[in-house]
């Protein structure tokens, strides 16, 4: 659906004229059976891209996360998101995300209603950066580094043997840090083994009860794993972590919305790896506040979340280039059938880097997009 509005007849500093919500399902391979992670086998990349188009004749690109929900996304942003945005006028993008948030606090503050007004904010600052012909990395306070480590992100294989095999490969391809989403200990001790120095994490995606999770993080730190992610349920029960008493780093955040839960996550003291992932937590205008939250804070350190593609990925990427301590940059170590940019700056000997042109750095190519367009 394309809402269009006429240019304006007075002078404003950016006005939106258009906007369209972009639904892509991109196919891809991991190696597994797509299974144990998702509500169904997982096997593509449900997208739902947010193109803005200003009275300046820019456009901006954003993505709102879409996995396994695309088409009630794709839905807010039409029927509930677009009409309060075309037509407004903007110098910056706080000023229409944080509008959005109050005109629409009766529909939600997390889940649907994030996840759209998150790619609406990406795409204000996409255009923000294009306008002023700064990476959004400088926009967040300037851009510190021009590559960053990534660490390979394997999904839940669910079985020794392959997720042993793939972790081999990833080491083998130069990645000093793998994360792992397996939740038995054959499937981690077998990986463990193949990591010749490489750095371990692992994420349960809120698998475990209480007292499992308490053992399990006892038994990973004598293993050595770097940190332990999203261990129980619900994860926002910020208590419940810190009374785990880990002995090693736990990491939380990619199911949390806007800054305010980020706020009590980092008073808890329960986590140091804040994880906030930008397609769902309300966009670069609350992962700006996040930053600032856990600036100073010693013993706390942002690692983004970005199993992304698209838009995601390079605004993840702009956020890693701009916070102050080096991040680790994830990255889903999957084989898409296409990627979103013809320059896609894909890890390489486990090194990334960060695009250095005005706004996310790079456009989607038409033609991926006329491909895999739903």
């Amino acid at each position: 659906m394309r809402l269009v509005l006429e240019p304006p007849s007075m002078e404003t500093p950016m006005r939106i004229v258009s906007a369209d919500a972009v639904r892509l399902r991109i196919p891809f391979s991991d190696g597994g059976r797509g299974e144990g992670m998702t509500p169904s086998t997982w096997n593509h990349f449900d997208m739902v891209l947010v193109r803005l188009e200003t009275d300046t004749g820019l456009v901006g690109w954003g993505e709102a996360f879409a996995y396994f929900c695309a088409d009630a996304v794709a839905a807010m942003l039409n029927e509930t998101v677009f009409p309060l945005v075309v037509g407004r006028a903007f110098a910056e993008p706080s000023e229409i995300t944080e509008l959005l948030q109050r005109r629409l606090v009766l529909f939600g503050r997390y889940g649907i209603t994030l996840f759209a007004i998150s790619g609406v904010d990406i795409a204000l600052w996409d255009l923000k950066g294009k306008a002023e012909d700064r990476s959004i990395a400088e926009l967040l306070g300037g851009r510190r580094r021009q590559n960053l480590p990534a660490y390979a992100s394997l999904v839940r294989y669910g079985e020794a043997e392959t997720a042993a095999r793939f972790t081999r490969r990833a080491v083998s391809e130069g990645y000093g840090y793998v994360k792992l989403h397996e939740i038995t200990r054959p499937e981690i001790e077998a990986c463990a083994r193949e990591l010749g120095g490489a750095a371990l994490m692992v994420d349960v995606n809120c698998s475990w009860p209480e007292d499992e999770a308490r053992a399990m993080a006892a038994w990973l730190g004598e293993i050595g794993t770097m940190w332990l992610e999203e261990p129980t349920f619900p994860p926002e029960d910020f208590d419940q972590l810190t009374r785990l008493g880990s002995p090693i780093a736990l990491s939380c955040g990619e199911n949390l919305c806007t800054a305010w839960q980020f706020r009590d996550l980092v008073a808890s003291g329960s986590v140091r790896y804040p994880q906030p992932s930008v397609t769902k937590v309300g966009g670069f205008t609350e992962v700006a506040k996040i930053m600032a939250l856990a600036a100073g804070r010693d013993g706390v350190q942002i690692m983004p979340h970005s199993p992304y593609i698209g838009p995601g990925y390079l605004a993840t990427l702009q956020i890693c280039g701009a916070l102050e301590t080096e991040p680790l940059f994830e990255h889903l170590y999957v084989w898409p059938d296409a990627y979103l940019y013809e320059e896609m700056p894909l890890p390489r000997g486990g090194t990334v880097h960060v695009p250095e042109g005005p706004g996310l750095g790079l456009d989607p190519s038409p033609a991926v997009i006329e491909r895999y367009r739903r």
